[in-house]
């Protein structure tokens, strides 16, 4: 006979949960392997063990009916709501673009683009500096709508855009409407952004409409599979890479030794990943009846499978606390995992090679200038603002 599954009657979607939001995953994770959110209605998995076998077992735990899933929002239907076979059609177009080879010929112009913020912030010594707008953001916000070849009219809606699309995810209480106000023209933009006649010819956004024209997908969906670049590639390396830079002025010890063995250079972003992970869960459903120490998830259960919970799981990671850029991090959830993985990994790598590795040449120390704002959404996890000093060489 199965335990009754533990209840948790709070809102952890609520605004006072997503800006304590470490402490709120952390305390669901510790009370029991699987835990009933009353006021949601859906079921949460948060220790290690379960959530990485969750996402690799995608035929018991099914991405087609997320938790709040809408079919008219404005998030793309593509990727995310698919189990294979059309989920693997789809993303052997993506990575196929996203290949090694395929963005060899970009990074000279990442690291280009990277020298250029770094040095800007030579003018300003002694001064406080936010890491998020100041850097990760203005670096990706320029690097990936290059890439895609999104025409530059128009990028100013990128935050904005990105807010939309991460605040669909969740439920719709106050952060969601809050991200849904005045949004006809991000809409508008983001929608022209997407189409074949305006994207440069020779750009990552192009060749899914020759994969279209290939008859590997349709152009509906290549359209798509440029929003969703366009969205989820940007906000998860933004915040990624401005925890590093967090992290670097919290240990600075790591930032001494990453200077020294600059090699370490996509451990560090790995384990920013682990450290403090940009989102926070992923949706499934339970496909079948599922046993879990005891506990049993209905066939049917809406599910969420917590990310940032489970990679700072004690009984995974020693002092998961601690920014380690030695750690043994493999396995860790930040790319997710599974079929669902990130398939942008390789852009993300590349993208960190060139701003951590300019920041690394450059920069002597980080150091904290006032606390971390949240990024006030339910899903995506991480901050708009990390305010720090610079000291260069």
């Amino acid at each position: 006979m199965s335990k009754p599954l533990p209840e948790y009657t709070g809102d952890i979607f609520s605004a006072e949960s997503v800006r304590n939001a470490r402490a709120v995953d952390d305390e669901l994770r510790e009370l029991a392997p699987v835990v009933r959110l009353t006021r949601e209605n859906i079921t949460m998995l948060a220790r290690f063990e379960h959530v990485s076998e969750g996402l690799k077992d995608w035929r018991t735990f099914s991405s087609t009916s997320r938790p709040w899933h809408d079919p008219n929002s404005v998030r793309p239907e593509l990727l995310l709501t698919d189990d294979p076979p059309k989920h693997s059609r789809v993303r052997a177009v993506v990575a196929n673009a996203l290949s090694p080879k395929a963005l060899s010929r970009m990074a000279e112009a990442f690291k280009a683009d990277a020298d250029i913020i770094v040095n800007r912030l030579r003018d300003r010594p002694g001064q406080d500096i936010d890491a998020v707008t100041e850097i990760t953001q203005a670096f990706i916000y320029k690097v990936l709508p290059d890439l895609l070849g999104v025409p530059l009219e128009g990028r100013e809606h990128m935050t904005a855009f990105g807010n939309m699309v991460w605040a669909t995810m969740g439920p719709e209480n106050e952060l969601f409407a809050a991200a849904m106000q005045d949004t006809g023209p991000v809409i508008e933009w983001a929608t022209a952004a997407c189409q074949r006649e305006n994207l440069a010819e020779d750009s990552l956004g192009m060749e899914m409409f020759r994969a279209a024209d290939r008859g590997e997908i349709t152009a509906q969906e290549a359209s798509l599979l440029v929003g969703i670049m366009l969205s989820a590639a940007a906000d998860t390396t933004v915040i990624t890479m401005a925890n590093a830079i967090r992290a670097f002025s919290e240990f600075p010890e790591q930032y001494r030794m990453l200077r020294a063995e600059p090699s370490l250079i996509r451990a560090a972003f790995e384990e920013s990943l682990r450290w403090d992970s940009p989102s926070r869960m992923a949706g499934r459903i339970a496909m079948r009846d599922v046993k879990i120490d005891g506990y049993v998830i209905p066939k049917g259960e809406r599910c969420g499978l917590m990310f940032a919970a489970a990679n700072r799981d004690p009984r995974k990671w020693q002092d998961p606390e601690k920014f380690d850029i030695r750690r043994n991090n493999a396995g860790h959830l930040g790319f997710g995992f599974g079929v669902h993985a990130c398939v942008g990994r390789v852009l993300a790598l590349l993208e960190a090679d060139a701003l951590l590795g300019a920041m690394v040449r450059e920069v002597e120390s980080f150091e904290p200038a006032g606390p971390a704002e949240p990024w006030m959404t339910t899903i995506g996890h991480g901050p708009v603002r990390v305010p720090v000093r610079i000291r260069f060489t």
